[in-house]
């Protein structure tokens, strides 16, 4: 599942549903908005596992609960049961995936920089690790910007399309762009996925989704992805 800006207590500008402690918001509005999901999902706030994002292509696998964001991590994968995975995004691309048939899942923060370097073919090693066939494996790409308006320098764009194929586009003004959701659903399939879902909503126009790019600072969504007891 993936949240949106609405139902928190947060105050501009991290109205309303922020989740992200690192962003400025009061932290008891992000504690009381970390609460109202754990409700949301029908979990307790400590069977939600949080990471400290830092762009980069590390992966962890949890077994349980644990104390605080996981440190300097871009990806989480486990096999326990009611232990929801959580990723914050507010532009990037929070990707959720799951072998339904060995019991794993993995909840991944793809950021153009994460992306670029291979954070994606880490993680499906991590699940394979812990048991997970990639050819079950199906993927989930939340909302994130997109083509049409992440303009980015032309330098850049070709460095990432040579690390990451299929994501260089063409912006609504006719200026270099990156559609990283594209790149990571090229990705994915050429590795075999079963299949590659897409939420179709665009972070940077969205205005019921945070985006750092429209205006920072600014909050955080989320993308969670959890197997219950009764699955």
């Amino acid at each position: 599942m993936t949240t949106s800006r609405a139902g928190g207590v947060s105050e501009p500008p991290y109205d309303s549903f922020n989740l992200g402690d690192h962003v400025g918001d009061d932290p008891a509005h992000v504690e009381a908005n970390r609460r109202r999901l754990a409700e949301k999902i029908g979990l307790s706030p400590e069977r939600l596992v949080w990471m400290d994002q830092i762009h980069g292509r590390s992966v962890a696998t949890v077994d349980g609960p644990v104390s605080g964001p996981v440190e300097a991590t871009d990806a989480l994968v486990t096999t326990q049961r009611d232990l929801a995975l959580v990723v914050l995004a507010a532009d990037c691309v929070p990707l959720l995936l799951s072998d339904d048939a060995a019991g794993v899942v993995a909840a991944v923060h793809a950021g153009r920089v994460g992306a670029r370097i291979g954070i994606v073919p880490r993680v499906l090693d991590a699940m394979v690790a812990a048991g997970a066939s990639v050819s079950r494996v199906e993927a989930f790409l939340g909302p994130a910007a997109g083509g049409d308006d992440y303009e980015v320098p032309r330098t850049m764009q070709i460095d990432v399309e040579t690390h990451l194929p299929g994501s260089a586009t063409r912006t609504r003004r006719g200026t270099p762009g990156l559609d990283i959701r594209a790149g990571l659903r090229r990705q994915l399939l050429e590795a075999g996925v079963a299949g590659v879902a897409a939420d179709p909503r665009e972070t940077i126009t969205d205005r019921s989704l945070f985006s750092h790019r429209r205006g920072s600072p600014t909050g955080r969504h989320a993308g969670v992805v959890w197997m219950d007891t009764t699955s």
